[in-house]
């Protein structure tokens, strides 16, 4: 049955059924309409525009059928065009008059704006949980690894010492701002928009306040043309979303690079690893691979969302009905990512003594040559061309700076005495890094002590 049966004079096609239909995507938000329908049944009775008999009829349907479906006794019937209709349908066929009665001083249109704010709140919550548990994961992670060196790079060239629990806070900041963002998102969306009908509100006294305050809302939408076209909420929430799988897709790109023999700086358990099919010696880091890959799968959402909204006059259009699918999918895929990264970054062993060879070359340490000339007085310019001469030296020798003799040094620049082996030591290289967000080991403590006090 379709709600709006009565001006028409033929059955919708089938095939056109099939393509209006959104009951295969919708059905997921049961439960937020009948929470809506309950809290709207209970204003228009308060507002005595239905009896207290309607009311308590409404009532056990409603959670008579919320409970059939969450136990499997009732099945959502594929043929019906959404939720709404489903679930008023169901209704009225147990309490009949009653359940007609419902939809007064209501439309489809504010009734699926709020079943899916009511739906992406608690979707929120559940993203929210997860990212914790991610942060503190890391936090753990660096606090072990604290002091162990590491090359830092730019350009994918090794740069400068850091340590490789510097590196995982690294991260552990970008999901706090990812976290920030995600509350941001959930309180500017918290606002229901349940009492605008279909676009011009209603001629009933009807009492818009207390259905916002009912449903946990921090107040009534305050246009109603507004109230049902909006979809900021779902553009928001999926750059959000886009953002964090940059985020995962940039740290699983690191995984993968540290897990090959020609970085071998972690080791993944072999309960989140893929064997080959061909090749025996292989373990394939597949989860970070799936995540760097689902990341375009979310931005496509995000590309979804914005294309269908951009060109749309007020107030609501059948094409905001694209809204649920690519928001459901871009959470859907989140949550999946997450469930499968969390658990194997929680595994993953780090190698710190191959960290710490690979420090030991690429001349890293050569910022701390310039800067002990620096401390022997030499301006700075001057001091990074002879430490450049140096470094092309020890290229062409074959050696580092830490096996180059004295006098090769005094031979470029006279200021040079023992102490520059000292000054390039990679362990006094990283503990004498204490500026603010540094990777000396007690930075990095008072890092995770401060991220453990934020991520809650």
């Amino acid at each position: 049955m379709q709600l709006w049966q009565g001006r028409f004079q033929k059955a919708l096609d089938p095939k056109t059924n099939d393509f209006n239909s959104s009951i295969k995507f919708d059905s997921r938000m049961f439960r937020e309409d009948i929470e809506g329908s309950l809290a709207h049944a209970a204003m228009l009775h308060a507002q005595e525009i239905i009896s207290a008999e309607d009311l308590k009829a409404i009532t056990e349907g409603l959670t008579a059928i919320k409970a059939e479906i969450e136990s499997g006794e009732l099945e959502i019937d594929p043929n019906a065009e959404d939720i709404h209709t489903f679930v008023e349908g169901e209704l009225t066929a147990r309490v009949g008059a009653a359940g007609k009665r419902l939809h007064t001083a209501r439309s489809r249109n504010d009734q699926v704006a709020l079943d899916i704010r009511l739906y992406l709140r608690k979707a929120c919550d559940a993203l929210y949980g997860q990212l914790t548990d991610l942060i503190a994961v890391l936090c753990n992670k660096a606090e072990q690894y604290n002091s162990a060196v590491m090359p830092g790079y730019t350009h994918m060239q090794r740069a400068q010492p850091i340590t490789f629990g510097h590196h995982l806070m690294a991260y552990a900041e970008m999901l706090l701002r990812d976290k920030e963002r995600l509350l941001d998102a959930k309180k500017r969306m918290n606002y229901s928009p349940l009492g605008a009908c279909a676009l011009a509100g209603t001629t009933y006294n009807t009492d818009r306040e207390m259905t916002a305050k009912a449903l946990g809302f921090d107040g009534a939408m305050q246009n109603s043309l507004d109230a049902v076209s909006d979809r900021d909420f779902c553009m928001e929430l999926t750059s959000v979303l886009s953002i964090l799988m940059v985020h995962l897709s940039r740290f699983s790109e690191e995984i993968v690079l540290w897990c090959s023999w020609e970085f071998k700086f972690v080791e993944l358990d072999d309960a989140f690893s893929t064997g080959s099919s061909i090749m025996p010696q292989k373990k394939n880091p597949d989860i970070t691979e799936l995540i760097r890959g689902k990341s375009g799968r979310v931005f496509g959402d995000l590309m979804t969302l914005l294309t269908a909204m951009k060109g749309l006059p007020l107030a609501y259009n059948k094409d905001m009905q694209e809204d649920k699918e690519a928001i459901f999918d871009a959470f859907d895929t989140v949550e999946m990512c997450l469930t499968a990264f969390i658990p194997m970054l929680d595994t993953m062993t780090a190698l710190p003594e191959n960290m710490r060879k690979a420090a030991a070359g690429g001349f890293i340490n050569a910022t701390d040559c310039a800067d002990y000339l620096v401390s022997k007085g030499l301006p700075f310019r001057d001091a990074y061309k002879a430490t450049g001469e140096i470094v092309a030296l020890c290229i062409e020798k074959g050696l580092t700076l830490e096996t180059l003799p004295l006098e090769s040094y005094k031979a470029i620049c006279d200021l040079f005495d023992d102490g520059v082996y000292k000054a390039i030591d990679l362990d006094k290289c990283v503990n004498d890094r204490t500026s603010l967000g540094g990777p000396a080991p007690k930075n990095v403590l008072a890092q995770v002590e401060r991220v453990r006090g934020l991520n809650r």
